[in-house]
């Protein structure tokens, strides 16, 4: 696991069910992206790169995209097991949103 190869830790924190539309970092980010490829033709995954990369706004942002053609399977599921033997210290706030995944405790 990544975490175990490199001895670093994941914190995670997510919105709460429905507040994605709240999200500024989205609105701020992506209304930009709107207004670059507005009134232009999406055909290719390569037009949608380059209009994406090529965001920016006066206040300095710096957008920077790439296509991944990795071919990522889908329907896996992590076992029962996995999940368990998974190193998660929860937050004291809502920690179903909250937490930090720590590397697997090592014997020596």
């Amino acid at each position: 696991m990544l975490l175990d190869e490199t001895g670093l830790s994941i914190h995670m924190s997510h919105f709460p069910p429905g507040t994605s539309k709240w999200n500024n970092f989205e609105h701020r980010l992506f209304s930009f992206i709107t207004l670059n490829w507005r009134g232009r033709p999406l055909r290719s995954y390569e037009t949608v790169v380059n209009l994406i990369s090529n965001t920016t706004n006066r206040g300095g942002l710096v957008v920077k995209a790439r296509l991944d053609r990795k071919n990522y399977p889908t329907g896996k599921t992590a076992t029962d097991a996995a999940l368990a033997a998974l190193n998660i210290e929860r937050a004291a706030f809502h920690g179903e949103w909250n937490y930090t995944i720590h590397p697997q405790k090592s014997d020596v």
